[in-house]
């Protein structure tokens, strides 16, 4: 398939005053700035519901989100696909399940990933699939789960990712779907977190290094 289209940030980029946006005060000191707004995070997620119906409509899907970081970006995505479903002449059905993968420390990817929870992974045998997750970095930890995947031949396996990062570290993976191409830093909010904090954000916001001296772990 085509290389997908992203929303693409300049690496000259600079994002917002914090003081333009609402920010939990918690986090007043730990943050620089305000990189993708909520608003425009939504805008972008509504026109990715858009093409995955297009794409993959006809068929029911497996939705699997990726936790925990790609919980809000499902979660509206979801709400988005459902108005399309009610307000549209093709609608897709959808059932939803959840794996986590574990594979940073700090703002390092180790490259080595587990898969927790979820349902066992045979019964995607023979289905239409799709996965939501909230960061592309190295594309280390897709590739090794799209391998796995592999073995239990599903019908089709499409990938959406909220952000990638264009990064030397990157193995050349590119997921199908896009919301966000950026460039080489280390992003905190809506969901995203460093060492668990920071996913009470509404906002993608970049982290200060105050903030990473008081939450590493």
């Amino acid at each position: 398939s085509k290389s997908s289209t992203a929303c693409f940030i300049s690496d000259e980029e600079q994002g917002y005053d914090l003081d333009l946006f609402c920010i939990p005060k918690h986090y007043a000191a730990d943050l620089e700035r305000v990189y993708i707004p909520h608003g425009l995070i939504l805008d972008r997620t509504e026109r990715l519901a858009r093409e995955i119906l297009k794409e993959m409509g006809g068929h029911h899907i497996v939705a699997l989100c990726v936790l925990k970081g790609g919980y809000k970006f499902f979660a509206d995505l979801l709400d988005y696909i459902k108005a399309l479903n009610r307000n549209s002449d093709r609608s897709i059905p959808m059932t939803v399940d959840f794996i986590r993968l574990k594979s940073y420390c700090n703002d390092q990817s180790t490259g080595e990933i587990k898969v927790i929870g979820g349902d066992d992974l045979s019964t995607l045998t023979g289905k239409f699939f799709s996965f939501y997750k909230d960061i592309i970095d190295t594309g280390k930890t897709m590739k090794t789960l799209l391998q796995l995947l592999k073995q239990y031949n599903p019908k089709m396996v499409k990938v959406a990712s909220l952000l990638v990062k264009r990064t030397p570290r990157s193995v050349g993976y590119r997921p199908d779907f896009v919301g966000f191409e950026v460039p080489d830093k280390f992003v905190v909010g809506y969901a995203l977190d460093y060492n668990e904090y920071f996913r009470d954000l509404n906002h993608i916001c970049v982290i200060s290094e105050t903030g990473k001296e008081k939450y590493k772990a």
